[in-house]
């Protein structure tokens, strides 16, 4: 047990360091947490930094949800005789604790970013392959419609979607934990999201590159 407080601990303390809020600070001398849609997250560091900033910071928070999934979690898994979970979950844990980090960071007052970019790091450092899918499904849907928030909250979707197809219709074997996370995902993205899904249902929201935030 206390192999898997100290993954959930330090993945979480991870997942607080907020490089858009830090940056934000330190380059322009604001909160960016005050600034355009108000989320510590990549698209608002581009619009409020610069997209060279922006980059920084998007793989930063993809770098946090990776790294807790394959090195903490991998690094501080207890010792095979201890070990009484799938090893598959104790990843999962650790990235689940870095996402909360990012959304609550402890050290700003618990308001963080959406978790998209650390979501997709933890995701990929547990399922790579369905991670790319999903990818390419945000992609399509990006480029399409010029809406960060749907490319993201459609690519989460299809996370569940894949990784029933694989365990049910294919039958792959699929970890059952990694089941649960895949539903935990979606159902993640889409309650940080809950504000852009409002806007885009009103036809509210601003597209990617407009000079009005969301």
């Amino acid at each position: 047990m206390l192999h898997l407080l100290a993954v959930t601990v330090i993945s979480y303390l991870l997942g607080s360091i907020s490089p858009s809020i830090i940056l934000s600070r330190l380059i322009k001398g604001v909160d960016i947490r005050t600034y355009g849609s108000g989320n510590a997250g990549m698209t608002n560091a581009i619009r409020l930094l610069g997209g060279k900033w922006g980059t920084v910071v998007a793989l930063f928070d993809f770098a946090k949800g990776f790294c807790a999934a394959m090195v903490i979690g991998s690094w501080l898994m207890p010792p095979p005789e201890l070990l009484v979970i799938d090893p598959i979950a104790v990843r999962i844990l650790a990235g689940i604790a870095a996402v909360a980090g990012h959304i609550w960071t402890v050290f700003f007052g618990f308001k963080g970013g959406k978790g998209v970019l650390t979501v997709a790091g933890a995701v990929t450092g547990v399922a790579p392959s369905e991670v790319g899918m999903c990818f390419v499904v945000f992609m399509i849907i990006f480029l399409l419609t010029r809406y960060v928030s749907l490319g993201s909250i459609i690519g989460a979707i299809f996370f569940p979607v894949i990784v029933f197809i694989e365990a049910w219709a294919l039958h792959e074997p699929v970890s059952p934990y990694l089941l649960v996370f895949s539903v935990f995902v979606a159902v993640l993205i889409m309650f940080t999201h809950r504000a852009n899904i409002r806007r885009l249902l009103k036809g509210e929201e601003n597209k990617f590159g407009s000079k009005k935030q969301s």
